[in-house]
C-alpha cells in the first residue's frame, strides 16, 4: 500500500542533520503525495449534498504552516473547497472567546459515539447536544455567537480572512442554498433543541446563519494559516490572545476526542493529532507548539471523513513523530 522507499525516507527524517524543517516538510509532503497517488479507493464524496456530490474525488492538497506563518504545500494546496463542519473550530473560537464557560450551558464536551446528525441521541440528552463538533452541538454555538454578534456566519468569515491573510475567502451562495433545500436534518434538530429551550435565535435565522457558515470556500494554505492561534495557544497572527491558553488547550482536546464525529478514537489511534474534519473532503490538525495542518480530498469514508486525508495525516505524524502522544 505505501511507497517502497518510506523506511529510507524515514531513516533521512530522523537525522536532523541531513535535513532543514522547510526541507523535512516538503520532503514528507511530497512522499504522502506519492503514496496518496497509488491509492485504489479514495471513498466517494458527500452524496447528501449535491453540489458536494460532483467534486472529483481525485483532487488531493495538503499544507503545513509553522507557527510562525511559514507554510509549505503540495497537490492542490492552493485550491478552494467548501470547509462545511471545519468553520466550527472557527465559531467555538470565537464564542468562547466572547462567553467564556457559560457556554457550556447548552452543550457538552463529551464524544458522540453516534453520527453527526443524530435525533436519537439529541432526544434522549434532552435538547443538549454531546459535543460542539456534531451538528446540533454546531448549532447551539452558532446560536450563542449570533445572539452576541448579530451575525455569527460574517465573523466566522472575518476571522477565517484575518487568520489566512487571505481577504478573497468568501461564502458560496450556491452551496448555501443547496444545504438549505436540503437540510431537513439539521431544521428537525434545531426545532426540537428550540422547544427543550435551548436556543434563543428564530430557528430560521439560525438555520441560514448556519449554511452561510458552513458555505465558506477556503485552500488548505488557507485553513492550515487560519486555525494557526490553536498551535500558538491562542495566539493570533498579530500576537493579541483571541483565547486563553486553557482555553485553547480544551478547543484541541475536543478537537481530538470529538472533531472527526463517531470515528474519533480511530483517528486518535491513526494520528495521535487534534482534529476537525468537513464533509468537504477537508481536515485540519495540530501539533501545538509547532505546525498546523489541512488535507482536502473530497472522497469520504462511510462516517463522513475524509479516506486520503486521514491516510495522509497518519503518514505525517508516521514520518516525522509529531504528535501529541
Amino acid at each position: 500500500m505505501f511507497h517502497p522507499a518510506a523506511s529510507a525516507l524515514a531513516s533521512i527524517l530522523s537525522t536532523p542533520t541531513r535535513l532543514t524543517r522547510a526541507g523535512r516538510f516538503e520532503a514528507v509532503l511530497n512522499h504522502i503525495a506519492e503514496e496518496v497517488e497509488g491509492l485504489a479507493d479514495r471513498g466517494r464524496p458527500a452524496d447528501y449534498i449535491p453540489l458536494l456530490a460532483e467534486v472529483d474525488p481525485r483532487h488531493f492538497g495538503m499544507a503545513v504552516a509553522e507557527a510562525d506563518g511559514t507554510v509549505y504545500g503540495v497537490g492542490d494546496w492552493k485550491r478552494p473547497f467548501s470547509t462545511q463542519s471545519i468553520t466550527k473550530v472557527f465559531t467555538l473560537a470565537l464564542a468562547l472567546s466572547l462567553e467564556g464557560e457559560h457556554l457550556w450551558r447548552g452543550v457538552g464536551r463529551e464524544p458522540s459515539g453516534n453520527p453527526f446528525n443524530s435525533l436519537v441521541q439529541l432526544e434522549h440528552e434532552n435538547g443538549v447536544p454531546r459535543n460542539p463538533f456534531i451538528n446540533a452541538g454546531a448549532l447551539v454555538v452558532t446560536d450563542r455567537l449570533q445572539a452576541l454578534t448579530a451575525d455569527a456566519a460574517g465573523r466566522a468569515l472575518e476571522l477565517l480572512r484575518t487568520e489566512s491573510g487571505n481577504p478573497t475567502i468568501d461564502f458560496v451562495p450556491e452551496v448555501a442554498a443547496c444545504e438549505a433545500t436540503h437540510g431537513g436534518r439539521n431544521a428537525a434538530l434545531a426545532h426540537f433543541m428550540a422547544s427543550c429551550g435551548n436556543l434563543t435565535t428564530p430557528v430560521p435565522d439560525l438555520l441560514a446563519a448556519y449554511f452561510w457558515q458552513c458555505s465558506i470556500a477556503a485552500s488548505c494554505k488557507d485553513l492550515a494559516l487560519a486555525a494557526g492561534f490553536l498551535a500558538r495557544h491562542g495566539t493570533r497572527t498579530d500576537g493579541s490572545a483571541l483565547l486563553t491558553k486553557s482555553q485553547a488547550k480544551q478547543i484541541n482536546a475536543m478537537m481530538l476526542t470529538c472533531g472527526t464525529y463517531d470515528a474519533a478514537g480511530e483517528f486518535a489511534y491513526r494520528v495521535g493529532l487534534p482534529g476537525k474534519s468537513g464533509v468537504g473532503g477537508g481536515i485540519i490538525a495540530i501539533v501545538p507548539g509547532v505546525c498546523t495542518l489541512c488535507v482536502w480530498s473530497p472522497g469520504l469514508d462511510r462516517r463522513g471523513n475524509s479516506v486520503a486525508g486521514v491516510l495522509a495525516l497518519d503518514r505525517f505524524t508516521t514520518l516525522t513523530g509529531l504528535s501529541v502522544f
